[in-house]
C-alpha cells in the first residue's frame, strides 16, 4: 500500500509541473498594426496575436504602447487581454 501511495504522489507532482508551463505569458511592446476585422494585433517586434471574438478595443492604434497577456494555441499566440500602458 505504501508503494502505491508514493507512486500516486510522485505522479501527481509530475503532472502538476506541466501545468506551470501552460501559464499565461505577458509581452509589452508598441502596436504596429491592429485589425479589428481580422481580429489581429502586430507589435513593432513582429509578434502577432489573434484576438478573441469578444475583444473590446480599448483604443488601439499604431504607436500605442501595450501589454498583451497571451497563451499559445497550436502555433498561434492568442491574446487574452490587451491593456494600454503609459
Amino acid at each position: 500500500m505504501r508503494k502505491l501511495v508514493m507512486s500516486v504522489a510522485a505522479a501527481a507532482v509530475l503532472a502538476s509541473g506541466g501545468a506551470a508551463f501552460a501559464a499565461v505569458k505577458h509581452t509589452t511592446g508598441t502596436v504596429k498594426t491592429y485589425d479589428g476585422t481580422a481580429m489581429s494585433l502586430v507589435l513593432d517586434d513582429g509578434s502577432t496575436f489573434t484576438l478573441p471574438k469578444a475583444f473590446k478595443n480599448p483604443g488601439l492604434k499604431a504607436g500605442e504602447k501595450v501589454r498583451v497577456s497571451w497563451d499559445m494555441s497550436g502555433k498561434h499566440k492568442i491574446a487574452e487581454a490587451v491593456r494600454i500602458v503609459k
